[in-house]
Protein backbone atom coordinates (compact mmCIF):
# COMPACT_ATOMS: atom_id res chain seq x y z
CA UNK A 1 0.00 0.00 0.00
CA UNK A 2 1.54 3.24 -1.08
CA UNK A 3 -0.26 4.92 2.04
CA UNK A 4 2.45 3.35 4.70
CA UNK A 5 5.63 4.67 4.55
CA UNK A 6 8.92 3.62 6.04
CA UNK A 7 10.72 5.48 7.83
CA UNK A 8 14.40 4.72 9.03
CA UNK A 9 14.46 5.55 13.08
CA UNK A 10 18.37 6.57 12.57
CA UNK A 11 17.54 9.11 10.16
CA UNK A 12 14.29 10.85 10.59
CA UNK A 13 15.21 13.54 12.56
CA UNK A 14 16.76 14.99 9.25
CA UNK A 15 15.32 13.26 6.87
CA UNK A 16 11.51 14.67 6.77
CA UNK A 17 10.02 11.77 7.71
CA UNK A 18 7.64 13.14 10.73
CA UNK A 19 5.64 15.13 7.96
CA UNK A 20 5.31 11.73 6.21
CA UNK A 21 4.02 10.04 9.37
CA UNK A 22 1.44 12.52 9.96
CA UNK A 23 0.01 12.09 6.28
CA UNK A 24 0.05 8.49 6.48
CA UNK A 25 -1.47 8.54 10.15
CA UNK A 26 -4.33 10.54 8.88
CA UNK A 27 -5.21 7.75 6.28
CA UNK A 28 -4.39 3.94 7.33
CA UNK A 29 -2.83 4.15 10.66
CA UNK A 30 0.29 2.30 9.98
CA UNK A 31 4.05 2.87 9.12
CA UNK A 32 7.00 0.36 8.38
CA UNK A 33 10.34 1.06 10.20
CA UNK A 34 13.62 -0.11 9.29
CA UNK A 35 16.63 1.20 11.70
CA UNK A 36 14.80 -0.23 14.75
CA UNK A 37 17.99 -2.56 15.76
CA UNK A 38 16.34 -5.87 16.77
CA UNK A 39 18.37 -8.46 15.24
CA UNK A 40 16.49 -11.24 13.02
CA UNK A 41 18.53 -13.33 14.93
CA UNK A 42 16.58 -12.94 18.01
CA UNK A 43 13.28 -13.06 16.23
CA UNK A 44 13.90 -16.04 14.74
CA UNK A 45 14.76 -17.45 18.31
CA UNK A 46 11.57 -16.22 19.98
CA UNK A 47 9.50 -18.15 16.83
CA UNK A 48 11.79 -21.58 17.79
CA UNK A 49 11.14 -21.83 20.90
CA UNK A 50 7.05 -20.91 20.73
CA UNK A 51 7.05 -23.48 17.81
CA UNK A 52 8.17 -25.92 20.60
CA UNK A 53 5.14 -24.83 22.66
CA UNK A 54 2.61 -24.73 20.03
CA UNK A 55 3.10 -27.96 19.01
CA UNK A 56 2.83 -29.73 22.11
CA UNK A 57 -0.34 -32.25 22.52
CA UNK A 58 -3.38 -30.03 23.79
CA UNK A 59 -3.46 -31.07 27.35
CA UNK A 60 -0.17 -30.07 28.12
CA UNK A 61 -0.70 -26.81 26.75
CA UNK A 62 -4.34 -26.33 28.46
CA UNK A 63 -2.14 -26.54 31.56
CA UNK A 64 -1.06 -22.75 30.68
CA UNK A 65 -4.88 -22.01 29.99
CA UNK A 66 -5.71 -18.30 30.29
CA UNK A 67 -8.90 -15.98 29.42
CA UNK A 68 -8.34 -12.94 27.64
CA UNK A 69 -6.35 -10.11 29.57
CA UNK A 70 -4.45 -12.97 31.28
CA UNK A 71 -0.72 -14.48 30.87
CA UNK A 72 -0.67 -17.60 29.53
CA UNK A 73 -1.84 -19.78 26.43
CA UNK A 74 -5.32 -18.41 24.88
CA UNK A 75 -6.10 -21.75 22.99
CA UNK A 76 -8.49 -21.96 20.00
CA UNK A 77 -11.61 -20.23 20.26
CA UNK A 78 -10.16 -18.29 23.32
CA UNK A 79 -11.00 -14.66 21.62
CA UNK A 80 -12.92 -12.96 18.63
CA UNK A 81 -11.20 -9.84 17.62
CA UNK A 82 -14.33 -8.69 15.66
CA UNK A 83 -16.46 -8.16 18.81
CA UNK A 84 -14.44 -4.92 19.63
CA UNK A 85 -16.22 -3.66 17.05
CA UNK A 86 -19.40 -4.94 17.70
CA UNK A 87 -19.36 -7.62 15.04
CA UNK A 88 -20.21 -11.37 15.82
CA UNK A 89 -17.71 -13.39 14.35
CA UNK A 90 -16.89 -16.42 14.63
CA UNK A 91 -13.58 -16.64 17.11
CA UNK A 92 -10.03 -16.17 15.57
CA UNK A 93 -8.30 -19.31 14.15
CA UNK A 94 -5.06 -18.85 15.85
CA UNK A 95 -3.36 -19.79 19.59
CA UNK A 96 -1.22 -17.06 21.56
CA UNK A 97 0.96 -17.63 24.19
CA UNK A 98 0.17 -14.33 25.85
CA UNK A 99 2.52 -12.01 28.38
CA UNK A 100 2.52 -8.64 29.62
CA UNK A 101 4.31 -6.00 32.02
CA UNK A 102 5.09 -7.27 35.68
CA UNK A 103 7.43 -5.31 37.41
CA UNK A 104 4.78 -3.57 40.26
CA UNK A 105 4.38 -0.42 40.46
CA UNK A 106 3.92 0.27 44.28
CA UNK A 107 0.02 0.64 44.06
CA UNK A 108 -1.58 -2.66 45.42
CA UNK A 109 -4.82 -2.03 43.59
CA UNK A 110 -2.92 -1.59 40.05
CA UNK A 111 -0.37 -4.18 40.42
CA UNK A 112 -3.08 -6.38 41.38
CA UNK A 113 -4.97 -5.86 37.58
CA UNK A 114 -1.54 -4.60 35.48
CA UNK A 115 1.42 -5.92 37.08
CA UNK A 116 1.27 -9.41 38.08
CA UNK A 117 3.77 -11.97 37.24
CA UNK A 118 4.17 -13.59 33.86
CA UNK A 119 3.23 -17.61 32.91
CA UNK A 120 6.64 -19.41 31.68
CA UNK A 121 5.79 -22.89 29.71
CA UNK A 122 8.37 -25.27 31.53
CA UNK A 123 8.32 -27.27 28.39
CA UNK A 124 10.11 -24.67 26.38
CA UNK A 125 13.06 -23.18 28.88
CA UNK A 126 14.74 -21.44 26.44
CA UNK A 127 11.76 -19.81 25.72
CA UNK A 128 12.21 -16.96 28.72
CA UNK A 129 15.57 -15.33 28.42
CA UNK A 130 15.07 -14.64 24.73
CA UNK A 131 11.62 -13.71 25.35
CA UNK A 132 13.06 -11.12 28.07
CA UNK A 133 15.98 -9.58 25.55
CA UNK A 134 12.83 -8.70 22.91
CA UNK A 135 10.65 -7.07 25.67
CA UNK A 136 13.36 -5.11 26.98
CA UNK A 137 14.36 -4.27 23.15
CA UNK A 138 10.55 -3.21 22.23
CA UNK A 139 10.04 -1.10 25.58
CA UNK A 140 12.91 1.17 24.05
CA UNK A 141 12.12 1.10 20.70
CA UNK A 142 8.44 2.09 21.37
CA UNK A 143 9.53 5.18 23.06
CA UNK A 144 11.64 5.69 20.10
CA UNK A 145 8.71 5.68 18.11
CA UNK A 146 6.43 7.88 20.48
CA UNK A 147 9.19 10.43 20.15
CA UNK A 148 8.45 10.40 16.68
CA UNK A 149 5.05 10.76 16.34
CA UNK A 150 5.69 13.48 19.32
CA UNK A 151 7.71 15.39 16.60
CA UNK A 152 4.73 14.38 13.90
CA UNK A 153 2.26 16.43 16.23
CA UNK A 154 3.97 19.04 16.36
CA UNK A 155 3.96 18.21 20.09
CA UNK A 156 8.24 17.70 21.36
CA UNK A 157 9.17 14.13 21.32
CA UNK A 158 8.21 13.82 25.05
CA UNK A 159 4.91 14.58 24.30
CA UNK A 160 3.33 10.75 25.05
CA UNK A 161 6.95 9.17 26.64
CA UNK A 162 5.97 11.45 29.88
CA UNK A 163 3.44 9.12 30.01
CA UNK A 164 4.95 6.06 30.21
CA UNK A 165 7.21 5.98 32.86
CA UNK A 166 5.66 2.69 34.22
CA UNK A 167 3.72 1.53 31.61
CA UNK A 168 1.54 -1.07 30.97
CA UNK A 169 2.01 -3.40 27.77
CA UNK A 170 0.85 -6.84 26.14
CA UNK A 171 2.91 -9.09 23.97
CA UNK A 172 1.60 -11.99 21.87
CA UNK A 173 3.12 -14.88 20.40
CA UNK A 174 0.46 -15.64 18.04
CA UNK A 175 0.44 -18.63 15.90
CA UNK A 176 -1.80 -18.83 12.66
CA UNK A 177 -1.99 -22.75 12.01
CA UNK A 178 -2.89 -23.94 8.88
CA UNK A 179 -6.42 -25.42 7.72
CA UNK A 180 -5.36 -29.06 8.74
CA UNK A 181 -5.27 -27.52 12.44
CA UNK A 182 -8.04 -25.18 11.90
CA UNK A 183 -10.71 -26.82 9.80
CA UNK A 184 -12.08 -25.03 7.03
CA UNK A 185 -13.27 -21.38 8.16
CA UNK A 186 -16.72 -20.45 8.73
CA UNK A 187 -18.09 -17.76 6.78
CA UNK A 188 -16.83 -14.36 8.21
CA UNK A 189 -14.03 -16.57 9.93
CA UNK A 190 -10.10 -15.02 10.10
CA UNK A 191 -7.18 -15.65 11.79
CA UNK A 192 -7.97 -12.48 13.69
CA UNK A 193 -11.24 -10.87 12.67
CA UNK A 194 -11.03 -7.04 11.99
CA UNK A 195 -10.66 -4.44 14.58
CA UNK A 196 -8.52 -1.62 15.72
CA UNK A 197 -5.73 -1.79 18.61
CA UNK A 198 -6.41 -0.69 21.79
CA UNK A 199 -3.53 1.32 23.21
CA UNK A 200 -1.19 3.83 22.14
CA UNK A 201 1.38 1.57 19.59
CA UNK A 202 1.71 -1.49 18.59
CA UNK A 203 4.78 -3.15 17.17
CA UNK A 204 4.36 -6.03 15.12
CA UNK A 205 7.22 -8.26 13.34
CA UNK A 206 5.42 -10.68 10.96
CA UNK A 207 5.90 -12.83 7.96
CA UNK A 208 4.24 -12.41 4.82
CA UNK A 209 2.11 -15.06 3.93
CA UNK A 210 -1.17 -15.49 1.38
CA UNK A 211 -3.28 -15.32 4.97
CA UNK A 212 -1.62 -12.39 6.23
CA UNK A 213 -2.12 -9.09 7.44
CA UNK A 214 -4.51 -6.23 5.65
CA UNK A 215 -5.01 -3.01 5.88
CA UNK A 216 -8.33 -0.68 5.62
CA UNK A 217 -8.45 2.74 4.42
CA UNK A 218 -11.40 4.53 3.30
CA UNK A 219 -9.90 5.28 -0.31
CA UNK A 220 -9.10 1.45 -0.76
CA UNK A 221 -10.94 -0.87 1.47
CA UNK A 222 -9.14 -3.83 2.58
CA UNK A 223 -6.09 -4.57 0.38
CA UNK A 224 -2.70 -6.23 1.85
CA UNK A 225 -0.58 -4.85 4.11
CA UNK A 226 3.23 -3.37 2.57
CA UNK A 227 6.07 -6.15 3.70
CA UNK A 228 9.77 -5.39 4.01
CA UNK A 229 11.86 -8.02 5.98
CA UNK A 230 14.10 -5.84 6.94
CA UNK A 231 11.21 -3.38 8.73
CA UNK A 232 9.20 -3.46 11.44
CA UNK A 233 5.04 -2.67 11.43
CA UNK A 234 4.17 0.03 13.86
CA UNK A 235 0.44 0.87 13.87
CA UNK A 236 -1.45 3.17 16.10
CA UNK A 237 -4.31 1.97 18.58
CA UNK A 238 -7.48 3.50 19.86
CA UNK A 239 -5.45 5.47 22.49
CA UNK A 240 -3.08 7.71 20.36
CA UNK A 241 -6.60 8.55 18.35
CA UNK A 242 -7.99 9.93 21.08
CA UNK A 243 -5.10 11.55 22.42
CA UNK A 244 -4.65 13.40 18.67
CA UNK A 245 -8.34 14.48 18.81
CA UNK A 246 -9.23 12.25 15.92
CA UNK A 247 -6.52 13.89 13.60
CA UNK A 248 -4.37 10.08 13.35
CA UNK A 249 -6.58 7.21 12.75
CA UNK A 250 -6.59 3.90 14.66
CA UNK A 251 -4.95 1.37 12.03
CA UNK A 252 -7.90 -1.30 11.52
CA UNK A 253 -6.77 -4.60 10.16
CA UNK A 254 -7.58 -8.34 9.78
CA UNK A 255 -5.41 -11.49 9.28
CA UNK A 256 -6.99 -13.64 6.55
CA UNK A 257 -7.35 -17.25 7.13
CA UNK A 258 -5.75 -19.86 5.51
CA UNK A 259 -5.75 -19.58 1.90
CA UNK A 260 -7.37 -22.09 -0.18
CA UNK A 261 -5.03 -22.72 -2.41
CA UNK A 262 -2.40 -23.23 0.35
CA UNK A 263 -4.31 -24.80 2.80
CA UNK A 264 -1.38 -26.04 4.74
CA UNK A 265 0.53 -22.61 5.09
CA UNK A 266 1.62 -21.43 8.77
CA UNK A 267 2.85 -17.97 10.09
CA UNK A 268 3.53 -16.95 13.57
CA UNK A 269 3.69 -12.74 14.78
CA UNK A 270 5.64 -11.44 17.44
CA UNK A 271 3.04 -8.59 18.90
CA UNK A 272 3.73 -6.01 21.17
CA UNK A 273 1.05 -3.61 22.28
CA UNK A 274 2.63 -0.79 24.00
CA UNK A 275 0.15 1.92 26.29
CA UNK A 276 1.03 3.94 29.24
CA UNK A 277 1.16 4.42 32.70
CA UNK A 278 -2.07 3.20 34.45
CA UNK A 279 -4.27 6.12 35.53
CA UNK A 280 -3.66 8.09 32.35
CA UNK A 281 -6.19 10.84 31.22
CA UNK A 282 -6.34 10.90 27.51
CA UNK A 283 -8.77 13.39 26.43
CA UNK A 284 -11.14 12.48 29.31
CA UNK A 285 -10.47 8.68 28.65
CA UNK A 286 -9.53 6.76 31.71
CA UNK A 287 -6.78 4.84 29.46
CA UNK A 288 -6.53 1.15 31.52
CA UNK A 289 -10.80 1.40 32.00
CA UNK A 290 -10.83 1.67 28.40
CA UNK A 291 -8.04 -1.14 27.69
CA UNK A 292 -9.88 -3.40 30.64
CA UNK A 293 -13.52 -3.01 28.82
CA UNK A 294 -11.97 -3.74 25.40
CA UNK A 295 -10.46 -6.94 26.28
CA UNK A 296 -13.71 -8.23 27.96
CA UNK A 297 -14.78 -7.71 24.83
CA UNK A 298 -13.29 -9.66 22.39
CA UNK A 299 -13.30 -12.87 24.73
CA UNK A 300 -15.32 -15.60 23.60
CA UNK A 301 -17.71 -17.08 25.95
Amino acid sequence: MASIPTVDLRTWRTDGSPAAVDRALRTAGFLLVTGHGIAPDLRAAVRAQARVFFGLPEEAKRRYAVEVGERGWLGPGAEANGYAEGTETPPDLKESLSFAAEEPSGDPAVDAEWFLPNTWPAEAPLLRPLVADYLARMRRLSDDILGLLGAALGEGEDFFTRHTTHPTWGFNINWYPGAGTTGSPQPGQFRIGPHTDFGTVTVLDRQRGRGGLQVFTDEDGWQDAAYDPDALTVNIGDLMSFWTEGRWCSGRHRVLPPPVDEPAEELMSLVYFYECDPGTDVRGVDSHRYLREKLDAIKVG
